[in-house]
C-alpha cells in the first residue's frame, strides 16, 4: 500500500485543526455534544480528503478501480479519486527494469550440463494490460525467463554456446518478448554473463585447445619452409644462368662473415672450387688480413680510451 503524499497530510491537518478551532470558538472549553461533533466532522472529513488526493512520481502510472471495475490510469502528478468508491490497488513503474535469472544443471543439445547466469532488460509499455491480464507480472517474467533459457541451452550446441554469447542473448529475447507481449511488457535486451561447465570437461577443452594451437604452429612453420625452400630454388635457378652474381654473393658472404666476427671460417676445399673463390692459400691470406686489420681497430679504440681516461 503507496503511503500518502505530504500535500494530502497537511491538507488532512489543516482540515482538522480548522475544525478543532471552529468548535473552541462556537462552545469554547466546554465539552458537549456540539463541539464533539464538530470535531469528529472534521476529521471524517480531513480523512477523505486525505485519501483523495494522490500524487504520482514521473516514471509511476496508477490504475484507478471504481466498484472493482477499471476506471483509467492516472499520473504521472497530482490527481484525485473519490474516496470508498475508488481505489487505486497498483502503481506501476514504467522505467527499464533488471532482472537476474539463472538455469542450472541444464543438459545441452550435446548431453552436456552447464549452468548459465543472465540478466534481463525490461519495462511496462502498457500498465493496463500488465495489471489486468496477470496477477504479478514481475514473478511471470521471472519464471518466462527460466524457462526460455532451458529450452534454448536444450536446443544449442556447447560449442555455439560458448561461442556466441550475443546470439545466445537475442534468441532468449526474442522467445521472452513474444511470452511476455500480451502482458503490456517489452523485453529490450539479454545479455549472457557466465556459462559454467563441469571442471573435467574444462579441462579436456584446454588440452584440446593448447594440441589445436600447437597444430597450427607445426602447419605455419611447414608453409614457412616451403615458401623459403621455392625461393631457394628461385635463386638457384637465377645463379645458374648468371654464374658472375653466384661468384660475387660467394665472395660477399665470405667477407661478411669474416668482417664481422673476425675469425677463421673453415671452408671445405670442394666448396671452394664450386663457388670459384680461388685456391685454399688465397683463403687463408684474406682472413689474416682481416684479422689483423680487425686487431689494428681494436687497438686504435682502446688508445682513444686510454688517452681520454
Amino acid at each position: 500500500m503507496r503511503k500518502s503524499s505530504s500535500i494530502a497530510i497537511l491538507f488532512f491537518l489543516l482540515i482538522l485543526g480548522a475544525g478543532i478551532g471552529l468548535a473552541l470558538i462556537m462552545y469554547g472549553g466546554a465539552l458537549n455534544a456540539g463541539g464533539i461533533g464538530i470535531g469528529i466532522g472534521a476529521l471524517v472529513l480531513a480523512l477523505l480528503v486525505l485519501n483523495a488526493i494522490k500524487i504520482a512520481d514521473q516514471w509511476e502510472r496508477a490504475l484507478v478501480l471504481r466498484l472493482g471495475k477499471f476506471r483509467e490510469l492516472k499520473g504521472p502528478g497530482l490527481f484525485f479519486i473519490i474516496p470508498i468508491i475508488d481505489s487505486v490497488p497498483y502503481w506501476i513503474d514504467t522505467r527499464v527494469i533488471t532482472a537476474s535469472f539463472k538455469a542450472e544443471k541444464t543438459l545441452t543439445k550435446d548431453t552436456v550440463p552447464v549452468d548459465v547466469d543472465a540478466v534481463l532488460f525490461w519495462k511496462v509499455i502498457d500498465p493496463q494490460k500488465a495489471v489486468l491480464n496477470v496477477a504479478d507480472y514481475q514473478s511471470a517474467i521471472s519464471w518466462a525467463s527460466q524457462t526460455a533459457l532451458r529450452d534454448v541451452i536444450g536446443k544449442t550446441q556447447l560449442s555455439e554456446m560458448l561461442e556466441g554469447r550475443e546470439k545466445l542473448g537475442k534468441e532468449l529475447q526474442r522467445i521472452i518478448d513474444e511470452r511476455t507481449e500480451p502482458w503490456g511488457i517489452n523485453v529490450i535486451s539479454v545479455e549472457v554473463k557466465d556459462v559454467l561447465i563441469p571442471p573435467g570437461l574444462e579441462n579436456a577443452m584446454s588440452m584440446q585447445a593448447q594440441a589445436e594451437r600447437e597444430r597450427q604452429a607445426r602447419v605455419i612453420l611447414g608453409d614457412s619452409e616451403r615458401q623459403v625452400a621455392e625461393k631457394f630454388v628461385m635463386a638457384g635457378e637465377t645463379y645458374a644462368e648468371h654464374p658472375v652474381a653466384f661468384h660475387l654473393r660467394a665472395m660477399n658472404m665470405l667477407y661478411e662473415g669474416l668482417k664481422q666476427n673476425a675469425t677463421i671460417v673453415v671452408v671445405p676445399s670442394t666448396a671452394v672450387e664450386s663457388m670459384q673463390l680461388g685456391n685454399v692459400s688465397g683463403i687463408i691470406a684474406l682472413t689474416k688480413q682481416l684479422q689483423q686489420e680487425a686487431a689494428k681497430k681494436q687497438k686504435e679504440i682502446e688508445d682513444e680510451r686510454r688517452k681520454v681516461a
